[in-house]
Order: C-alpha cells, then structure tokens, then sequence
C-alpha cells in the first residue's frame, strides 16, 4: 500500500492548526485484501483578518494605521484632558508600542479617550462567524465596574459586538446583542487579568456558540441564538465605547488589536 501522508492544514493570519488526518496501515496476512478509496481533505478557509492596530508606527494625538491593509485607520477622540499616550511595550522582551489609555477617575469631569474607525460593512458580521481580541494589561487598581476594550456598536439601540473587562475582579468577557433578539449574551471568563501582565484575550462567535479565550485557552462559553445579527452604523471603538463621559472607559493598555471575519 502506498503511504499516505497527513495532511495540515494551516491558516497562517491567526496561529490555526487542524488535526492531522491519516487512514489505518495495511491488513495483515490473514485478512482479505480490500481497496482503500482515499478522498481529498475538504480545504478549511481560514479567518480573513480585516483589521488589526499594533501601534508600533503610530504616534500621540496620531491616527493609527489598519496593519491589516484594509485601511480602518483610528482616529483618537477625548474629553476633559484624556489622551491615548502611545509608548514602549512595557514589560516585554519583544519591544514593540502600546496604546496607553487614561487611568481610573472617580471625579464627575473624568478624562476619558478612544480610537475609533468608521463604520463599513466587513466590520459587520451579520449572523456569520466573528473572531476579534485584544493583548491587555490592567492593574488591580485600575478595575472598575465596566472597561469595554472592542467595541461596535450598542445593545440597548440596536446591535452589537464587544469585548470587556468587568468589575473589580477583572474578570474579561465577550458580548453579543441585537436589536431582534433584545437580550445581551455574555461569556464569561473564570479567570481575572488585573493582575499588571500582559494577557493575550480573544472572543469568537462560531454558529451558536460564544467563546472568550484567555492567554490562548476558553475559559468561558455561552449560547446565541442562531439568527443573532449584528450589523449597525456604528464606528468601531477602541477603549471605550465612545466619546462621552459614560463612556466605560478602559483604564489599562492594549496592543495587537484584531478582527478577523470567517
């Protein structure tokens, strides 16, 4: 019997590996010989990625470029004195910049800043499949009781998708809500990341399920509703979810921001 390699798929824009595929070994000699039909894998599109901010070239009071090609180009929007301050990756042997968003506030005139990148149809999923994360780091001090890090669009005025950092625990979470369904569907992660490291967070909606990993493993899942479609207006934000003093600002800094569709 010739010998049948496995097969890998790879799909390169998000780290993906598939299983190798194989089929048994030859029969021995007491068995009757039988025809093995040997089919092609079926080839698995990889996630498209359609942006994605490293803000490794970009600069202070700057727009920060789509290293993705796809040209969603952030432009910063602040109120009272807020700024995103881009600096050295701290804490990192990589180097590399990082966006660096203005830190917890109790006052009524807080500082408070986004990035934000017009609206455009493939930065609506629809009901198809979405992939969209972050690299963050948060200190205990800087939790709060919302910090939204991706977010497009809104849940109580039409439809949305996000990425969040809930409460003191620091607990991320992924976000899924439209305007047919009127419910917000959360998952939840188990673990915390205020604790002043980097951690690599990551949502994906995939059919019904929704899933949020931390540092590259799930930690949490939840159940949408089939039809669940997010499409709206828009802009893509940031850091927060817009320019505004209830704007759940995100208090930390973030790096390697990406969505990805399919």
């Amino acid at each position: 019997m010739r010998a049948i390699r496995p097969a890998i798929l790879a799909a390169a824009a998000l780290g993906v590996a598939l299983s190798a595929l194989g089929v048994a070994g030859p029969a021995s000699a007491a068995t009757s010989a039988k025809t093995v039909t040997v089919t092609d894998p079926v080839e698995v599109a990889a996630p498209v990625v359609v942006a994605r901010y490293t803000f490794d070239a970009a600069g202070n009071g700057a727009t920060v470029t789509d290293d993705s090609g796809h040209g969603h180009t952030l432009i910063p929007s602040a109120g009272h004195g807020g700024k995103v301050r881009l600096a050295d990756r701290l804490g990192m042997a990589t180097g590399g910049r990082a966006a660096d968003f203005p830190a917890r506030c109790t006052g009524k005139r807080c500082p408070h800043a986004v990035l934000q990148t017009p609206d455009t149809p493939e930065l609506n999923p629809g009901a198809g499949p979405i992939r969209y994360g972050a690299t963050v780091r948060l200190t205990r001090k800087d939790t709060g009781s919302g910090q939204n890090v991706v977010q497009k669009g809104y849940s109580a005025s039409g439809s949305q998708y996000k990425l969040q950092i809930d409460g003191a625990a620091g607990r991320p979470s992924c976000v899924f809500a439209d305007a047919a369904v009127h419910a917000i569907h959360v998952a939840m992660s188990d673990v915390s990341v205020s604790d002043g490291l980097w951690h690599r967070l990551e949502c994906r909606r995939s059919g019904t399920t929704l899933t949020v990993l931390v540092d590259d493993a799930v930690r949490g899942t939840a159940t949408l509703p089939a039809e669940l479609s997010v499409v709206n207006t828009v802009p893509l934000s940031i850091g927060g979810k817009g320019n505004g003093m209830d704007n759940d600002q995100f208090h930390g800094a973030l790096d390697d921001v990406w969505i990805a569709r399919g």
